[in-house]
């Protein structure tokens, strides 16, 4: 009969402590809500991504949904950049081709950096890109191509997201 009892007791106690961990570290890291408040006194929402109230605003984009194309003219033997303004976690989809391979690195410039830093998120030669990119900081996103040919070459591009278009940057 002690042994039931034993089994018993360390069961429920096993239930309290599993149920515990649940709310005070799984649940603030799962589902981002913190009824205990444990979650916060050990910064378990950051490390889980999950966006505490003073962090709303960093995944609010500040430009409305569109979607554009256009024709870039790449001159002979020369390169050329097109950005985008784009807040914090803001999705970009894009689609672009070109008549000839061209070298091209898909980067993006922090907003106020004034050191010249830009992170490169592709760089590689070809003729098409597709895919989407959410960019880690708020800036200006985009392309440099650059054509290592005699004659000038036409890239189409095709993106849609929450931006703003800047346009060419010689």
């Amino acid at each position: 009969m002690n042994e039931n009892k034993s089994i018993i007791k360390n069961s429920l106690l096993a239930i309290v402590i599993a149920i515990s961990i649940f709310y005070s570290i799984i649940y603030p890291i799962e589902f981002g809500k913190d009824p205990l408040g444990t979650g916060e006194l050990f910064g378990l929402p950051v490390l889980a991504g999950t966006p505490t109230t003073d962090k709303v605003d960093d995944l609010k984009s500040i430009y409305e949904f569109r979607k554009d194309s256009v024709e870039i003219l790449v001159p002979a033997n020369r390169g050329l950049e097109y950005k985008f303004k784009l807040s914090k976690y803001s999705n970009l989809t894009y689609q672009w081709a070109s008549e000839e391979p061209l070298y091209f690195d898909f980067h993006g410039e922090p907003k106020g950096d004034t050191t010249g830093y830009f992170e490169s998120y592709t760089i590689a030669t070809s003729n098409k890109m597709e895919g989407s990119m959410t960019v880690p900081f708020e800036g200006v996103h985009g392309w440099y191509w650059k054509n290592t040919t005699d004659e000038e070459v036409l890239v189409t591009l095709t993106t849609q997201g929450n931006y703003e278009v800047v346009g060419f940057i010689h």
